[in-house]
């Protein structure tokens, strides 16, 4: 156990020492949590990238299954009479078909895609507010005026010196 003179209700210690206490007892509770929460997220992953091998070796699985299947169905349709070449190739013809209807399905679903049309509108309409936006005059001195004089820098000489272009002009002219 701790000495009971060390307890933030304790008479003789002073308003520095227990602001110092309680600040580092805050500060070890702060790097608790923050552990306890490495150590949760830690766990998540983990359980994450296991399910994630599961899949990923069910898939595999299935994909080495399919071919078995596709033999033992030929042949099956081979038990019923059919010669084996005309048993591959219904087998193979149904492959096609559920191909084509799987890409049917997945153009109709493309189809329905649309652009976002609630967001297009909202960015336009803040563009449409932006624009009627003026800044507001400051007043005092001017902008390069304050805490030193005009042109007293080679920046600000510099800047003076340079014209004023239109940049889609330029822009225009580069790409010709």
């Amino acid at each position: 156990m701790s000495d009971p003179g060390n307890y933030a209700g304790s008479a003789d210690r002073s308003l520095g020492q227990l602001f110092a206490s309680a600040t580092a007892e805050m500060s070890a509770l702060v790097h608790d949590e923050i552990a306890l929460a490495k150590a949760e997220v830690r766990e998540d992953v983990k359980r994450g990238v296991i399910g994630s091998v599961a899949f990923i070796v069910t898939g595999v699985l299935i994909l080495f299954a399919i071919p078995v299947l596709s033999f033992a169905a030929a042949y099956g349709i081979h038990n019923l009479g059919l010669g084996l070449a005309w048993s591959f190739l219904i087998v193979g013809g149904a492959f096609i078909l559920l191909g084509i209807l799987l890409a049917l399905f997945g153009l109709a679903k493309f189809k329905k895609v649309k652009p976002p049309e609630k967001s297009i509108a909202s960015a336009k309409q803040t563009a449409a507010v932006l624009q009627g936006v003026k800044p507001h005059p400051r007043p005092g001195a001017p902008v390069g005026a304050i805490g030193r004089a005009q042109g007293s820098t080679l920046a600000d000489k510099a800047i003076e010196n340079v014209p004023v272009q239109d940049k889609a002009a330029s822009v225009a002219r580069s790409s010709t």
